[in-house]
């Protein structure tokens, strides 16, 4: 059995992260806009809507966080706050098509990039890239469980 070099992985992860979101930013002409509110997007899909505080138990952020965050994205043009139908009292907040427009065009541009990187790797490293997928994936979800646990 191998061990796995947790460190050397976590290591790995956060740089790796931030070299897509750049050279697709860069590639893409986009804006920048941080992690957190990418976050907010990715969590309010094309006609989606959801309240501030579903939105901060969603994301593991505290609701003055979220807040904030609205705040400076309906300023940029990113959500739109409007009330909840047949409830005045609360407000539902929806991503603008701005927001999902580059929302759109960063995920295109980032499996461009993953794909044209993948493509300079020999065939063995491709496909343990294509079989680590899953696993990734559920190790994804098993670090946001504790964010999601009250």
């Amino acid at each position: 059995m191998t061990a796995l070099d947790a460190a050397r992985l976590a290591a790995v992860i956060s740089p790796l992260r931030r070299t897509l979101l750049g050279a697709a930013r860069e590639a893409e002409h986009l804006p920048e806009i941080p992690d957190a509110q990418i976050e907010i997007i990715r969590a309010l899909p094309r006609d989606t809507a959801g309240s501030p505080g579903e939105l901060a138990g969603r994301l593991g952020l505290s609701r003055p966080t979220v807040s904030n965050l609205l705040t400076a994205m309906e300023a940029n043009g990113l959500v739109e706050r409007r009330p909840r139908p047949g409830d005045r009292r609360h407000v539902e907040v929806v991503a603008t098509a701005k927001a999902l427009d580059l929302f759109a065009r960063f995920d295109r541009v980032s499996g461009d990039l993953v794909a044209a990187a993948a493509d300079t790797l020999t065939d063995a490293d491709r496909a343990a890239l294509a079989a680590a997928l899953p696993v990734l994936e559920r190790l994804r979800d098993a670090l946001a469980v504790p964010l999601r646990t009250p």
